[in-house]
């Protein structure tokens, strides 16, 4: 007797249904990739990608060979406490004469590169020509030079500014770089805990005594807040390191609301001319 043939059963409905909406998802999604990557070209175009710091066109983001090769990232060896960096490396732990003779009142310093051409360009660009854009690159430059500062830490406060600047700046520089250091790192920021009570003068040319009583008693924590800073660890963010009177005065007023410690992260610091460590 002749076999007969099995009936070949129809794929159900709902399948046919997820299987094309699968399908549809897949092409869409392809679409609008190629589109994207239409209009990124059709943009690197139209509006070339110009170096960070001198504005000339460079192929991809960041700086041009020129300005990269003048921009001096600080890496180990280098001071344990105020991380000044060492033309050879002495040991682990070694500090240097300043943190010697002037302990600062923060635990330790950071910085990504050195206060120099480059550097310098950069900061003021952020800081006094809304090239907020500089931020990102910068941020991540600092979350890299931090490493070693957020495993402790609880929060970040960017150094605050009077609201009379803020109001005719219309953004705080150390705010924008907090911000991208906390999404490399996922350490919060914290805006409201540290305060600029009063008005200061423009730091620059002040010498190193003057730029201290310029800023002398001008942040402060609200009584309302001193229980969100004690027993805390902060990194304090700013762009540059000179004297250090500004992260003095900062860190000083969260020591005084019983912060448990504090340490500083900055873009770039002034690093004078080479001293041997102790």
């Amino acid at each position: 007797m002749a076999m007969q043939p099995v009936p070949t059963q129809p794929l159900p409905l709902p399948r046919i249904r997820v299987h094309l909406h699968a399908t549809l998802r897949n092409v869409w999604a392809a679409c609008c990739k190629a589109g994207q990557h239409t209009a990124r070209l059709a943009l690197d175009v139209a509006l070339p990608t110009q170096c960070l710091a001198c504005r000339e066109p460079v192929a991809g983001e960041g700086l041009c060979p020129a300005c990269w090769s003048k921009l001096s990232f600080i890496a180990p060896p280098y001071c344990a406490r105020l991380g000044i960096p060492f033309v050879y490396d002495p040991g682990p732990g070694v500090l240097s004469m300043e943190a010697i003779a002037a302990p600062p009142a923060y635990h330790r310093a950071r910085a990504a590169v050195r206060y120099d051409e480059v550097a310098k360009t950069l900061v003021h660009a952020l800081k006094y020509e809304d090239r907020t854009d500089l931020a990102p690159t910068m941020g991540r430059w600092m979350a890299r030079a931090g490493t070693e500062l957020f495993a402790e830490a609880d929060a970040l406060i960017p150094v605050p500014l009077h609201w009379k600047r803020g109001w005719a700046r219309r953004y705080n520089q150390s705010a924008a770089l907090a911000a991208v250091i906390s999404r490399v790192t996922g350490i919060a920021v914290e805006t409201d805990l540290l305060r600029r009570i009063r008005p200061t003068p423009q730091q620059v040319g002040l010498s190193r005594a003057e730029r201290a009583r310029n800023v002398q008693g001008a942040f402060a924590v609200e009584a309302d807040q001193r229980a969100a800073v004690k027993g805390r660890h902060f990194i304090l963010i700013d762009d540059v390191l000179t004297s250090g009177a500004t992260t003095q005065a900062c860190t000083r007023a969260l020591l005084r609301a019983k912060a448990a410690s504090v340490d500083v992260l900055v873009f770039a610091r002034v690093v004078e001319p080479f001293r041997p460590p102790i």
